[in-house]
């Protein structure tokens, strides 16, 4: 008994020695802890070597984003059959236009197929789909809208990683807090990339020394090849369902009928 006491004493001094190193944030499902949440992010992002003036610049008014709340529980588009969507998204008219912005920028389409291997069709497709080829990017802020999503319990691990990666875009100068809107989830500039892969896929497709895919058009469709080509694109190889470059495309968006769509109209730009 006396060596068995002896054991748990050792036992429980060698427990207490071990640092309890536990997360000051929680999660919640409405806005009664995103303050708390909120500050104990700060200090985890300055402490992991973002900026203070960065944190409080993208951070310093950040608020609960109940539109995104909303938009995240009602995604009905996807809900759609295949013939739904195509109408919902006005498919006609972005091939109608993707054909005239494909005549219009030739040599640029004809850079980023020479460079990546992309063709025109399925980079206009996304473009078109995603923002009407620039014209409706959103004006949501983004921090409050993806500080409210890696708050909420849902998907919190996931938009925790993209609101640490909006901090480093600001932080390495390529965009400002106030350039920084988009869509419901936090999607940035002509062709909505979350700022995990604004960072890891983004291209300088115009020269100026910067990724901008906000007003550069040219950075934008740039991206977007390179984000194909990085999930499996093969030069000179066919796109439609079942051909081999359909899987980077799907790579793009889950959603199956947002996959066919994208390889339809794509097929009817390229002609």
């Amino acid at each position: 008994m006396r060596i068995r006491s002896a054991l748990t004493c050792a036992l429980v001094l060698c427990l207490t020695a071990i640092p309890v190193v536990a997360s000051a944030k929680q999660c919640g499902n409405d806005a009664s802890g995103f303050t708390a949440w909120l500050a104990a992010f700060r200090r985890e992002a300055v402490a992991s070597g973002i900026s203070p003036a960065v944190v409080n610049a993208a951070l310093g008014d950040a608020y609960y984003a109940k539109a995104t709340i909303r938009l995240d529980r009602n995604q009905g588009s996807m809900k759609l059959s295949y013939e739904e969507f195509l109408k919902k998204r006005g498919a006609a008219a972005i091939i109608q236009k993707g054909r005239r912005l494909k005549a219009q920028n030739a040599a640029l389409f004809a850079s980023i197929e020479g460079k990546f291997g992309v063709p025109a069709g399925p980079l206009l497709a996304i473009w078109g789909m995603e923002t009407a080829f620039g014209g409706f990017a959103g004006k949501q802020k983004l921090f409050p809208a993806i500080a409210t999503l890696a708050y909420d319990c849902r998907r919190s691990v996931l938009f925790e990683e993209q609101l640490y990666a909006a901090l480093k875009i600001v932080q390495s100068g390529q965009l400002t807090v106030e350039q920084m809107k988009g869509a419901g989830h936090g999607e940035i500039g002509q062709m909505q990339f979350l700022p995990v892969n604004y960072l890891k896929y983004g291209v300088d497709g115009d020269g100026d020394g910067r990724v901008d895919m906000i007003s550069s058009r040219a950075d934008a469709l740039a991206s977007t090849a390179n984000y194909l080509r990085g999930y499996g694109w093969q030069p000179g190889f066919g796109y439609q369902p079942g051909e081999p470059n359909f899987e980077a495309i799907a790579g793009w968006n889950k959603s199956q009928v947002y996959q066919r769509a994208i390889a339809y109209v794509g097929r009817e730009i390229d002609g």
